[in-house]
């Protein structure tokens, strides 16, 4: 299928590797202009589909420049994937600074990046905006989560808002994804992630990048012109099996 996105422009966040990375480099092959951005820009400089743009999205001084970057860089920025973000497990004895962090990371980034390139799309009357969140099923307490949580009914509510003006807003979900953060940090080792995939993932297996941005591409395309406000989960049928 064509997806009818030669030519179009777009901005991933939090492309230097992972879920991230494999979006951007898809949406490169499918023939779209990509802005990629991340702290670790060396990453992504060594794909030459892809615009690098170094910033630090939990800073606003560094998402004003980015959009004025990825504005600057591609004409205009048609499809926004807001891919950042990172587990914080944490306590109830967690510092204010600590929740803050993670909102910044996991919510606000998006929401301030995507109202700075939002007011183009709207005059254009076209734009997709693609958030990647994360379990809404936690088995502890964890920031991020409750900052995915407050991205997915943000991204709800904006939908309604800009849906007559030709503008999207969807949320994908990733389960278990072969990822730097899964394999290094939540299951570190071959037999953690058996014992995992036993218990919880009746697939059988995690997922790759891959699986993700093939469902984001598509949601970027004008092909996906009915979907709005949704959350899809991508999770090999983890959902059903979480608790």
């Amino acid at each position: 299928m064509d997806l009818e996105l030669k030519d179009r422009t777009c901005l991933v966040t939090g492309a230097s590797a992972g879920i991230g990375a494999g979006i951007a480099r898809l949406l490169a092959e499918q023939g779209a202009r990509v802005a990629a951005t991340a702290r670790r820009v060396d990453r992504i400089e060594r794909h030459r589909n892809l615009t690098p743009i170094a910033a630090d999205i939990t800073s606003a001084d560094d998402l004003a420049h980015l959009a004025r970057e990825a504005t600057a860089a591609l004409g205009q920025v048609d499809i926004l994937v807001n891919c950042a973000g990172g587990s914080r497990p944490t306590t109830v004895g967690a510092g204010e600074a600590f929740w803050e962090e993670a909102f910044a990371l996991n919510f606000t980034s998006a929401r301030r990046l995507t109202t700075a390139l939002l007011p183009g799309m709207r005059q254009r009357r076209w734009g997709r905006i693609v958030n990647i969140s994360g379990t809404m099923e936690p088995r502890g307490l964890n920031a991020a989560v409750a900052a995915k949580a407050a991205l997915h009914l943000w991204a709800k509510g904006l939908a309604c808002e800009v849906a007559a003006e030709g503008v999207t807003v969807n949320t994908v979900q990733p389960g278990r994804i072969n990822s730097e953060q899964i394999l290094e940090k939540l299951h570190p080792t071959e037999e953690a992630r058996r014992a995992f995939i036993e218990r919880n993932i009746p697939i059988g297996y995690f997922g790759e990048p891959e699986d993700i941005a093939h469902l984001v591409a598509f949601l970027a395309s004008p092909r996906a012109r009915y979907i709005t406000g949704t959350v899809i989960p991508v999770d090999g049928g983890m959902r059903n099996f979480a608790h």
